[in-house]
């Protein structure tokens, strides 16, 4: 299972522009979305800078991350009766509003041990 398959893709929208439009000063124009005023206040932002600026400078801190956070969803099941399958129950980990952060704080808890101490990392795989 693969984490870029199972996540969000950001789309944008873009729209062409005729240079040699002549100019409208009458017409009022009008912005989608603008990004300076938006009302939308994220109150999990500071916790997710917090997670966001944890550096792993440490080995003992790596494995330990490692092991906490886990590969896969455990949420994710198929419920069987008697070798057949009943229902599958779907990974419920993107319902964590803090989902991308852990995610790649155990990326970097990896990489820290892959390349810094130069250790075997395929256990926690």
């Amino acid at each position: 299972m693969k984490v870029f398959d199972n996540t969000t893709k950001k789309i944008f929208l873009a729209s062409w522009v005729s240079i040699n439009q002549p100019e409208t000063s009458d017409q009022k124009l009008t912005q989608l979305n603008p990004s300076g005023s938006s009302h939308y206040w994220d109150i999990l932002q500071p916790l997710r800078q917090r997670v966001e600026n944890i550096q792993v400078r440490d080995r003992q801190l790596a494995h330990y991350l490692c092991k906490l956070i886990p590969s896969q969803c455990p949420f994710e099941r198929d419920v069987k009766l008697f070798g057949k399958t009943l229902f599958h129950i779907p990974p419920m980990c993107k319902l964590n509003p803090l989902y991308e952060e852990v995610v790649g704080l155990r990326f970097r808890a990896l990489c820290y041990l892959a390349d810094e101490c130069g250790e075997d990392v395929s256990q926690y795989c």
